[in-house]
């Protein structure tokens, strides 16, 4: 019993250096090559720092960073939380009516064609400067790929789990919640992960275009202040990070049999 919990618990520690240790390996690499290249093509500080002085920047004003990141990852995640509202309904409504998804499909590819950033100007003309645009801008970006994947996901049903529902005489909501919504779950959490990145995307965009705080907001005013800014950067790329594995945590918990009915 000792040596089989002895295994057990090498396994483990095998398991948790891989899941953490090669991430950090992977980043320690990119830091080493950014330095290397700064430093071997003599790049001015002002047009990219080196990894020491964008540490020293977030050590200049750590609780400004801070102050703004939170504004940038409120504005994301409003607005991803709106669109993960609307779009499973709307992808589900579609998924649901052969009409529906005939009159709005059309439509809803035209709204995806629209390059968003080019709306953030027009919603910052209408919204002004606070949070409100940011949002919605957010929305837009976050709404056509889970749409699509919560309509694939539910017209996909395997046809033996169909079978089994219409076996056991289920009703249609019946079978919407215990067999087709279950099914769906992969591909609806292969668009909330493509969203995600687009939800810190929009918001910083949008604060690029017009803010008074946020990420972008800092970027924007850096002027010359380059470690600055990349301090900003480094900010959203860990957020977004932080955010994908707790989406990834949350698919997890909610649907713990992906894993294992997947190739």
């Amino acid at each position: 019993m000792a040596r089989r919990a002895g295994r057990a618990a090498v396994r483990g520690g095998r398991k948790v250096l891989s899941i953490v240790g090669a991430p950090l390996l992977g980043t320690a690499g990119f830091i080493a090559a950014w330095w290397t290249a700064v430093a071997a093509l003599e790049i001015a500080p002002y047009l990219v720092p080196s990894p020491p002085a964008v540490v020293a920047a977030f050590g200049r004003l750590p609780g400004y960073l801070l102050q703004n990141a939170w504004v940038t990852l409120v504005e994301a995640l409003t607005g991803f939380g709106l669109a993960i509202a609307t779009a499973v309904l709307v992808g589900a409504a579609l998924a649901t009516s052969r009409g529906l998804e005939r009159a709005l499909y059309p439509m809803l590819l035209v709204l995806s064609a629209i390059p968003k950033p080019a709306l953030a100007p027009l919603l910052l003309a209408i919204g002004g400067f606070g949070q409100g645009p940011k949002v919605v801008l957010v929305w837009l970006m976050c709404f056509f790929p889970v749409v699509l994947a919560t309509s694939a996901g539910l017209t996909s049903t395997p046809a033996e789990l169909a079978e089994l529902a219409r076996t056991l005489s289920a009703s249609r909501w019946a079978t919407f919640v215990k067999f087709r919504l279950p099914a769906a779950l992969p591909q609806i959490f292969v668009g909330l992960k493509t969203a995600l990145p687009l939800a810190v995307i929009g918001a910083v965009v949008a604060e690029l275009f017009g803010a008074v705080a946020g990420l972008g907001f800092v970027i924007q005013t850096a002027g010359t202040d380059a470690a600055l800014a990349f301090a900003a950067v480094a900010l959203l790329g860990t957020m977004s990070v932080t955010l994908f594995y707790a989406l990834t945590a949350v698919q997890r918990r909610i649907a713990p049999w992906i894993p294992h009915t997947t190739a």
